[in-house]
């Protein structure tokens, strides 16, 4: 049976000593000013603009991550608080103002489908992996257009400079693993040290 190829970016689904997942969320500010659309599902990070942070501190301010090699994932957006100007947005257009909520539990197991770009294999368990936007966000569903990189740019290998680290993949009945786009299980290869975040998870 074939897998479905459709994009939904990373979407939490249990913890890692294998409780369901909560739905537990931190709520983060979009300012006005960052003039990138996000999405459901999409990898984020702290804003590095300082014009651009929330003012009263009380709330991280994020942006997109490219969730490609050597880049930071601190979690994915879950959903947005209703945007009161247009109440059908299930996405969050560029320059909008508007409050994400996002897990970011480095705990958390996420699912994500591959991009059936390589040749998936049980060696894929366990190594590091990047992400890959092999569209644009869909403004109807509000869905990321992120994939799990299979190896059209990069092989999952281990390589602690990779943003996700796959422990497995899905435990769906309807679900073909091991095959082109798979729906594998990752958990976020960020964690903090004593400098702040860093990658550095290798199987």
């Amino acid at each position: 049976m074939a897998n479905p190829t459709g994009a939904f970016g990373l979407r939490p689904v249990r913890y890692l000593n294998g409780s369901p997942w909560n739905g537990a969320t931190v709520k983060c500010y979009i300012s006005a000013s960052y003039g990138t659309a996000l999405f459901i599902g999409d990898p984020v990070l702290i804003n590095p603009t300082a014009a651009h942070r929330e003012a009263s501190g009380k709330y991280p301010t994020i942006a997109a991550s490219a969730g490609t090699d050597g880049t930071i994932v601190l979690g994915a957006i879950v959903s947005f608080d209703p945007l009161v100007t247009d109440l059908t947005k299930q996405y969050n257009p560029a320059s909008t103002e508007r409050y994400a909520n996002v897990c970011m539990d480095p705990n958390v197991v996420f699912e994500i489908r591959g991009d059936g770009g390589g040749t998936p294999t049980d060696v894929f368990v366990w190594s590091n992996a990047a992400m890959i936007a092999t569209g644009a966000g869909s403004t109807i569903t509000g869905l990321s257009g992120f994939h799990l990189d299979e190896g059209t740019t990069t092989d999952p290998r281990a390589d602690q400079s990779l943003p996700l680290l796959i422990v497995g993949t899905s435990k769906r009945d309807d679900e073909s693993p091991i095959t082109d786009n798979t729906l594998w299980e990752v958990v976020l290869n960020t964690r903090y040290n004593a400098t702040g975040l860093v990658l550095g998870v290798t199987a």
